[in-house]
């Protein structure tokens, strides 16, 4: 797996939630991972921007 660890040791791992039977991570964890100034508006922008890039499978709605 992944070794990225947050400043307070949190490991990415506990981060990822099983829902629909798909594994998720959510908006506002992966803001927090990537630092965004702006939180969630930064990364559901930056996914709206680039809809026709992304797989079915790594969002859904």
């Amino acid at each position: 797996m992944n070794d990225i660890v947050f400043k307070n040791e949190e490991k990415i791992e506990n981060l990822i939630y099983e829902i629909r039977g798909k594994q998720v991570i959510l908006d506002s964890d992966l803001a927090r991972l990537y630092k965004c100034a702006n939180g969630t508006k930064t990364i559901n922008l930056a996914v709206k921007d680039t809809l026709i890039d992304f797989q079915k499978d790594l969002c859904f709605n």
